[in-house]
């Protein structure tokens, strides 16, 4: 987690400077990104809360998202669209500035949705809100969890330093 705190501590000036908040939902990085967030000395000016969401369970009862809200077109586990919604939720639900949510297959097999391990989909919402889908081609789980959070950490930095 070391790599981690580093990115965290940038995406904390930045937050602390702006007198922003960020809540955090993500499932295959199983709380490295909230982790790395509450490793910087003074996260309770911008950390408001986070949600490992990994099983539909978790994703009903934590984010109270139903199951009908799956059959949308396009929504699914480890997609952009969930992406997105895991985003919106989590920083509505927690009254955030900003939301930040990864989603996907750490490995060492794909997911039932016929994703590859190391296939993730890490999402932004805020005053500005971007998307992305990151595939690392590596199965190995540890491996793949730090480059998802590293990724999902560096993708919130850019989308805070670009926002209007």
């Amino acid at each position: 987690m070391n790599d981690l705190v580093p990115l965290a501590e940038k995406v904390a000036l930045h937050l602390i400077a702006q007198k922003q908040t960020i809540a955090v939902a993500e499932s295959s990085t199983g709380g490295l990104i909230s982790a790395a967030l509450l490793a910087v000395p003074g996260a309770s000016a911008y950390f408001l809360g986070s949600a490992v969401v990994y099983t539909r369970q978790a994703r009903r009862v934590l984010m109270d998202i139903p199951d009908a809200d799956m059959k949308v077109e396009g929504v699914r586990s480890s997609s952009e669209p969930y992406a997105e919604l895991l985003a919106r939720q989590i920083r509505g639900r927690l009254g955030a500035d900003w939301a930040l949510s990864e989603t996907g297959a750490a490995g060492p097999g794909g997911n039932r949705y016929g994703d590859a391990a190391g296939h993730t989909c890490i999402a932004v919402a805020g005053p500005a809100n971007a998307v992305m889908t990151l595939e690392t081609g590596n199965a190995d789980r540890l491996d793949n969890m730090h480059v998802f959070a590293s990724t999902a950490l560096t993708f919130l930095l850019h989308n805070l330093s670009q926002r209007p």
